[in-house]
Formats: C-alpha cells, sequence, structure tokens
C-alpha cells in the first residue's frame, strides 16, 4: 500500500515538473533510456548534468567580473550550458541560457549580469525539485521513473 502511495506522489511530482515548464520531452527520452540494466540512468545523467554545469557556472561567474567582458567567451560558455541544459529537459534553464546568449550577441553586459542570476536561480529551483523527486523514486524503491510501461 505505501508503495503505490509512493509512486501516485512521484507521478504527481513528476506531471508537476512538466505543468510548471521546467522539464520538456527530451527529460521523456532519458527515461525511455532508463531500463532494469540501467534503473538509475536518468539519476545518474541529471547529477552528471549538475556537476558539468556547476563547472559551467563558475567559469561564467569568473569570465562576468572580467573588464571589459568578453562577449564570444561568455556566448561559448553559456553555449554549453544551454546543450548541456538542453541534454536532460531542463527546459526553464535552457531558455534562461538563451536570453542569456542573446545579451552576449548585443554587448549588453547588464543584460548578461541579470540574465545569469536567472539562470542560476532556474538551475537551483530545477535541482532542488529533481533532487526531491529522485529522492522519493529511491523511497518508492523503483528505479523507474517513467510513468508509463516500456
Amino acid at each position: 500500500m505505501e508503495g503505490s502511495h509512493l509512486q501516485r506522489q512521484m507521478a504527481c511530482m513528476r506531471k508537476s515538473l512538466f505543468d510548471q515548464g521546467f522539464l520538456d520531452e527530451q527529460f521523456i527520452q532519458l527515461e525511455e533510456l532508463q531500463d532494469d540494466a540501467n534503473p538509475n540512468f536518468v539519476e545518474e545523467v541529471v547529477t552528471l548534468f549538475y556537476r558539468d554545469s556547476t563547472r559551467l557556472i563558475l567559469n561564467v561567474d569568473q569570465a562576468l567580473e572580467k573588464v571589459p567582458l568578453d562577449f564570444t567567451k561568455l556566448d561559448n560558455y553559456m553555449h554549453q550550458f544551454k546543450g548541456s541544459s538542453s541534454s536532460i529537459g531542463a527546459a526553464k534553464v535552457k531558455n534562461e541560457c538563451t536570453q542569456f546568449k542573446e545579451c552576449c550577441k548585443a554587448g549588453n553586459a547588464e543584460g548578461c549580469m541579470r540574465s545569469f542570476q536567472q539562470v542560476k536561480k532556474e538551475h537551483a529551483a530545477l535541482r532542488k525539485k529533481l533532487e526531491a523527486y529522485f529522492q522519493l523514486a529511491r523511497q518508492a524503491g523503483t528505479g523507474e521513473t517513467a510513468s508509463r510501461s516500456k
């Protein structure tokens, strides 16, 4: 009984991540790659994303401290960040990365600073939500996070 309650909670939490625009269809594609041979695939990919994106955030932070700003370097960092975000289906993070890149193209330093705060905010919000989701998945005793059968 407890397991089915946790699985319903998981399904609701997962649905809200999509409904609120945090995740897109790419996350579903990741889930479809998960199977009995690799039951924690999605969580492992997301963990790698956060390890890599934390490094990219540090790089952008450091680049934003330099005067004058190197918009090409900033754009390159954000291009990597956007690609990583896109690969796990982090829709809001990806959209904020796009905004940042627009500011780089326009040579808008203030816009870059503002936009980067939003990137970090969405990145942190998604991390918190996914950590709760994966914790619930572990409590439910299932590696399977996709809501439909494979």
